[in-house]
């Protein structure tokens, strides 16, 4: 079979690789319908996770079907049509018990195309598959389902629910990427008084017009503009969705005392947290990697026509233009790429699903 290898930082290529083969009682192989790149995936080829060594497949999102299950599956079988998630999930540790399958001390994790071969493949191996895969229902098509294996569920929970949005709250999303937009998307299911966008790019601050956002703002000024909006007081809820110092340090800014900072953005340098400025301010800071609790509800949700999946799918690919696909979405903001979807039934070139 074919898949995309990482063979060090800037360094990747769609070629051949092994088949894989069960390994574990609780393995599945899943023939590969739809995946998409996540910006971590961007991280992983400039250097910014060393965990990931050369040679390992990339991907931790997917649709597909699956083709052979081990002994110890029970929740799924051949021919299911399935989610791949992008956490894997032992379900027997202590963290596992906690629903904080992101930091599934059995095994798993974030694994897949970060410590052993992930997603963007012909073919995948998923351990613990009872966990670890979801059975789709067929109203909801591999295009829309491929973005639940992990932007909307890190959004949510990540963004949203960890940093408490209620209704009647200032929120401001710094950062209009994918997971900005399903962040906002997900925030507005809480009814907050308004919503403000900050991203330098325009085409992006157009999208989340687009989703929901009620106010739009650049970095250098996003400032002023809170502060006009809430008199002078601060967002109650600030999520940080792009992961460089700059956008960090920004939302400490932005927050009001007694407000919360949810970091989902993945950080390849360290920040400066500013004590001096925030020690006496009440501020409750979070971050956390996905745990994929909420896919289920999210996935009802979707087959219910209530998640705006679609409208981030800016381009489409066949599955074999990965490197084609990886160069869209690396220069999004020349390209206007949100989230690009490769497989899926195409067998075409390059379309553009929805204009920037």
């Amino acid at each position: 079979m074919k898949g995309f290898v990482f063979h060090g930082t800037g360094q990747a290529a769609w070629e051949e690789v092994p088949d894989p083969d069960i390994k574990d009682p609780t393995d599945a192989i899943v023939r590969v319908d739809c995946v998409t790149i996540c910006g971590t995936d961007l991280h992983i080829l400039k250097g910014d996770v060393p965990e990931t060594h050369p040679g390992t497949v990339l991907g931790h999102e997917a649709v597909g079907e699956i083709v052979e299950t081990a002994t110890d599956v029970h929740t799924v079988q051949p021919g299911d049509r399935v989610l791949v998630s992008c956490i894997t999930a032992c379900g027997r540790c202590g963290y596992c018990w906690e629903r904080t399958y992101g930091q599934c001390r059995g095994g798993g994790g974030w694994i897949l195309g970060h410590l052993i071969d992930g997603t963007q493949a012909e073919y995948v191996r998923v351990p613990y598959a009872d966990l670890s895969l979801h059975a789709l229902p067929g109203t909801v098509d591999s295009k829309d389902a491929v973005l639940l294996a992990d932007i909307f569920p890190t959004a949510y929970e990540v963004g949203v629910l960890n940093g408490h949005v209620r209704p009647g709250d200032t929120v401001a999303v710094v950062g209009a990427g994918p997971i900005g937009l399903a962040a906002i998307a997900t925030a507005r299911l809480f009814a907050p008084e308004r919503i403000v966008a900050v991203d330098l790019a325009p085409t992006r601050l157009d999208a989340a017009k687009q989703l929901g956002a009620d106010a739009l703002a650049e970095p250098g000024q996003a400032q002023e503009l809170i502060s006009d909006l809430t008199d002078g007081l601060g967002a109650d809820v600030v999520i940080e969705a792009v992961g460089a110092p700059e956008s960090f340090e920004l939302c400490t800014r932005l927050v009001r005392p007694g407000g919360h900072v949810a970091n989902m953005g993945v950080h390849g340098k360290p920040v400066t947290l500013h004590l001096e400025d925030l020690w006496s301010k009440d501020i409750t800071l979070t971050t956390g990697l996905v745990d994929t609790y909420s896919t289920p509800t999210l996935l009802r949700m979707a087959a219910a026509g209530r998640l705006p999946t679609s409208s981030l799918v800016t381009h489409a690919f066949p599955l074999d233009h990965m490197e084609e696909a990886y160069d869209v979405f690396g220069r999004g903001a020349d390209t206007g790429a949100l989230k690009v979807v490769l497989g899926g039934g195409q067998q075409h070139e390059v379309v553009a699903v929805r204009a920037a």
